[in-house]
């Protein structure tokens, strides 16, 4: 088996059967489908359970995991070469495991490919960038794109196929996260690996107001856990000499500073601001953040 494609799947019953349709509509063929429903109510396992093609597994949680526990189900269910990530309110183009397979057998240093593509909203219409993410246009090529990946995420998760050996290596999802666990993941394959990139539409990530990334208090906590997180390595040597990557811990420190700052932690804030600039003293806007959080919080959040 070549390819295993991680299906998640949660109360978008109206998307999922489009989404299912841009599996059976791929052009490679040698793939499974292992369907992980996370405890939906909306009909989606009775409509998954009428499915009949061959290449179809299920897997019904018996409580709600969360997205990476999951995922990590999938993981070691998964008899695949590679590992794709589909989520069941998103699209693929017809050529997107073809184009994706192709360049990991090419590309043996690749442990990630990714791909282009577009926003499209709750009707399948195009959808301009809400964050914006950087998709549909990564700012990377391929290569080694850890530094681009540390100061924000870069891949979309329906986007990926990876290696499924690396997993052994790396360690599964993260389940402690709410949304950040696949940036953590592609952070930490980015580390050991290259990463590709495909510059062809070949996926389309829906926006709609069931996203999690709408759930906002969570998110900020998630960006502080993931971004302490990589503040951890500001003592590897090996990772320091690698190309953009003292430059983007210092951003991470940055962006800690102003997640801390704009959830009330201004202290923590401030001391992040701080350990920015002393890292990278070129970083004027890491010290004028810093001067700034001496302000009352109301006039920073308007200036900062």
């Amino acid at each position: 088996m070549r390819v295993s494609v991680l299906l998640t799947c949660y109360n978008h019953l109206r998307h999922l059967q489009l989404a299912y349709q841009s599996l059976l509509d791929q052009t490679f063929t040698e793939f499974e489908i292992i369907a992980l429903d996370d405890g939906s109510t909306d009909g989606t396992r009775e409509w998954l359970s009428a499915q009949t093609d061959p290449r179809l597994r299920l897997i019904f949680n018996e409580t709600n995991l969360g997205t990476y526990a999951t995922l990590n189900v999938g993981l070691r269910e998964a008899k695949g070469e590679f590992i794709a990530v589909l989520n069941d309110d998103d699209l693929w183009a017809p050529e997107k495991l073809a184009q994706q397979v192709q360049y990991l057998d090419a590309n043996p240093k690749a442990g990630l490919v990714h791909c282009g593509g577009w926003f499209i909203d709750g009707d399948g219409r195009r959808h301009p960038d809400p964050a914006p993410l950087g998709f549909p246009y990564p700012r990377t090529e391929s290569g080694d794109i850890l530094a681009a990946e540390i100061d924000h995420n870069q891949i979309i998760a329906s986007s990926v196929l990876f290696r499924a050996p690396i997993v052994d290596s790396i360690g599964p999802f993260d389940p402690a996260y709410f949304g950040s666990g696949d940036w953590q993941m592609w952070l930490r394959i980015a580390r050991v690996a290259d990463i590709g990139y495909l510059d062809e539409p070949l996926c389309f990530y829906r926006v709609h107001g069931a996203n999690a990334s709408h759930q906002k208090e969570k998110i900020f906590r998630d960006d502080a856990r993931i971004r302490e997180w990589i503040a951890t390595w500001e003592g590897d040597a090996s990772l320091l000499a690698r190309p953009g990557v003292k430059a983007a811990l210092a951003h991470n420190r940055a962006c800690l500073g102003t997640v801390y700052a704009w959830t009330g932690e201004v202290k923590k804030g401030r001391a992040n601001y701080w350990k920015s600039w002393r890292m990278m003293p070129s970083r004027m806007k890491s010290l004028a953040r810093w001067v700034l959080s001496f302000l009352p919080a109301k006039t920073f959040r308007r200036l900062g």
